[in-house]
């Protein structure tokens, strides 16, 4: 009996955080700020390591990225149906004196508190 009551219950929770996941949708060309991570390393920015780029004459300063305003300028769609989005400066430079774009697993950042919508 309780097995009856309790699979139902927990496919309601489940199809309910998908649901509040989605809400979050994120548009081309919407404006994002990157925040201060929770921990010491941002997860789910996928930044370059450090050692490319050094080997390219930039500044692997993760701290300056906080506060950076950024779009959206493309989505991607994982074959596990995670979304990933492609951001670029808004202002036009380049992120570490080297690299244009970085990409973000949007609703993880989302959830994290490292974007924020503006």
């Amino acid at each position: 009996m309780k097995n009856i009551l309790i699979i139902p219950i927990m496919l309601i929770f489940t199809f309910q955080m998908e649901a509040q996941s989605q809400t979050q949708s994120v548009k081309v060309g919407d404006v994002l700020v990157i925040n201060q991570p929770e921990n010491q390393s941002f997860e789910s920015l996928k930044l370059p390591r450090a050692n490319f780029i050094i080997k390219k004459g930039g500044i692997a300063n993760y701290k300056s990225l906080i506060g950076n305003r950024v779009k959206v300028t493309e989505i991607q769609t994982n074959a596990a149906g995670g979304v990933e989005v492609v951001l670029k400066r808004e202002d036009g430079r380049k992120f570490f004196r080297t690299h244009t774009v970085i990409s973000a697993k949007i609703d993880e950042a989302l959830e994290n508190g490292e974007l924020v919508m503006l």
